[in-house]
Order: structure tokens, then C-alpha cells, then sequence
């Protein structure tokens, strides 16, 4: 099985850049997406069907805002949105498929970007989604959570640790979150296959980031170590350009 989890930054945009091709050649099993930022009729899903996929999305209940979704070659056991708190499930934030003994989530962590109210409301989110792991963990041990998660784990997950210390998505208290996040029972993939330093997932549109490779790497597939075992590859396509962010992959099994 091989997943891959994208922030598209507007499906719309995306597909107009070249997406459909780019998924018509990479044909994963599983794409997991986020930042649709569109309502289920808004996106021309016949595009992905004719391509073979099974179509799943929770969208945000503003319009135009945040927003998820999760394709599949399979057609998935069961399809689950959300993870039962209100506030959070306004927002479109997670979407979870079971294909056999194995579940895939495609999950959009908050940004703290725009100030105190939201990076408070951030590292609330991350508690509550670390017990909803948890929980999840113990009746689905082979996992498989991927997404943006808006943080960049260590020094060498971003281009200019020094500078963006008291930076949203580096701070000391969401860096400690992932590390607890991982110590519970995770293992980032592609860490387990490359430990070598400028790999990054997403650049900002500003001063030619992308072009110098000034990136962070905040899009991860988390496996939980139950499925560890079953780990094949990992990797970022970083070539891949439809949006601020590009893709990466895992392969399990």
C-alpha cells in the first residue's frame, strides 16, 4: 500500500496546475488531502473517479476554509469524519478510512500563524487529537496518520531553526508535543528511511523560498509501530509543484 499526503492549498487551484495528470501518473492507493477548502460540490470529483478513485471529503462548515479528504483505489471498509468534538469537527480536520486490518487518516492540524487566540486553540486541538489517537490505537493497532501537522520536530526538520524559535510550528511547547505524539506509540516514516538534513515539505510563496530550498517539513505520515515491522519506503516529492507544499509518501506491507 502506498499513501500519499498533500496540502494542496485549494483543490480547485491545484487541479487547474496539473494535479489530475500528476495523480494519473503517480496512482497511489491512498492520497490523503488537505486544504480542499471547498464544499463536496464544488470539487469535480468525476475527474478522480474516471481515474479509478473512490472519493471521500469533510469539509469545513465555513466555506472556502480548511477542509479535508481521503481517495482511494480501494474501496474502504468503513469512512469516518471527525473526532467527536464540536469545535474542532467544524473545521473540517480529520477523515479516517479502514482497508482491512490497516486504517489511513488524512488530518489537518491548526495553524497558530494568526495569532495567540489561534495558537491557544492549536495546542488544544493537539491534546484532544493525542487521546483521540490513543484511543483509536487500542481498537485499530495498525495506523497510519498522515497529514499537515504544522510543526516541525527538530532543528533539522526546518532552514532556519535559530531565527523561527519563537516561530509558530517550532515552538518548544509543539516540538515537545510531537516528541510525547511519537514516544506514544509512532514512528515517522520518513525519518526511519532519511536522516539527512533540507527536506522539507513546504515553502512560503515569499523571497524565492522554494527556489533556495528555505523550507519547513510540517507534512508527515505518522505509522504507529505496530505496522513499524511492515514499513517498505518513504520519501518527499519534492518536485511536485500544485501548491506551497508538496507531497510525501510511505509504503507499508
Amino acid at each position: 500500500m502506498k499513501v500519499i499526503t498533500y496540502n494542496v492549498n485549494g483543490i480547485r487551484s491545484a487541479i487547474e496546475k496539473g494535479l489530475i495528470t500528476w495523480l494519473m501518473r503517480e496512482r497511489p492507493d491512498v492520497l490523503c488531502i488537505q486544504e480542499t477548502k471547498a464544499q463536496p460540490d464544488q470539487i469535480p470529483q468525476w475527474e478522480f473517479e474516471e481515474l479509478g478513485y473512490h472519493c471521500h471529503w469533510f469539509s469545513a462548515e465555513k466555506k472556502g476554509y480548511s477542509s479535508v479528504g481521503l481517495l482511494s483505489l480501494k474501496k474502504p471498509d468503513a469512512v469516518f469524519t471527525g473526532i467527536g468534538i464540536d469545535r474542532y469537527d467544524a473545521e473540517g480536520r480529520l477523515i479516517c478510512a479502514d482497508f482491512g486490518d490497516v486504517t489511513v487518516a488524512s488530518i489537518y492540524h491548526p495553524s497558530g500563524t494568526t495569532g495567540d487566540e489561534r495558537q491557544a486553540f492549536k495546542m488544544e486541538w493537539l491534546e484532544d487529537f493525542y487521546d483521540y489517537a490513543q484511543n483509536l490505537l487500542e481498537s485499530r493497532p495498525n495506523l497510519i496518520l498522515s497529514g499537515d501537522y504544522n510543526i516541525c520536530h527538530r532543528p533539522i526538520d526546518i532552514h532556519d531553526p535559530v531565527r523561527n524559535a519563537n516561530s509558530s510550528g517550532f515552538l518548544p511547547e509543539e516540538r515537545e508535543w510531537m516528541e510525547e505524539f511519537l514516544n506514544s506509540g509512532f514512528t515517522d516514516a520518513f525519518r526511519y528511511f532519511n536522516k539527512s538534513p533540507h527536506n522539507y515539505t513546504w515553502w512560503s510563496y515569499r523571497a524565492g523560498a522554494r527556489k533556495r530550498n528555505l523550507g519547513w517539513r510540517i507534512d508527515y505520515n505518522m505509522v504507529s509501530n505496530p505496522l513499524k515491522s511492515r514499513l517498505l519506503n518513504a520519501g518527499i516529492l519534492s518536485e511536485v509543484v500544485h501548491s506551497d507544499h508538496c507531497p510525501t509518501f510511505v509504503e507499508v506491507e
